[in-house]
């Protein structure tokens, strides 16, 4: 599906841990917010490969940063929504 091997280990583990993001987060050692915004980007990958949109790779570098605590979610947001600003105003001149 052009997935990632480490997206496909994801998917498999929560097949194994019955859905339950709880047990996922266990196995994977970290907090349910943390494997909840790892299964949020994975469900936004698959919406773009389906759509055959590509994938940002400003949006998920912010995510990586995110994942790894060295960025807020809010930080995250702020600097892919000044990004998708300067990219409108640089199509409209």
């Amino acid at each position: 599906m052009g997935l990632p091997r480490e997206d496909l280990d994801l998917i498999t583990e929560l097949v194994l841990q019955s859905g339950s993001l709880k047990g996922l987060g266990e196995s994977y050692g970290v907090s349910y917010p943390t494997i909840r915004g790892r299964v949020d980007r994975l469900i936004e990958r698959l919406r773009q490969l389906i759509a055959g949109t590509p994938q940002d790779p400003l949006v998920e570098l912010l995510a990586d940063l995110v994942e790894r605590g060295e960025l807020t979610i809010s930080g995250a947001r702020a600097l892919r929504d000044l990004a998708r600003a300067e990219r409108e105003r640089t199509r409209e001149n």
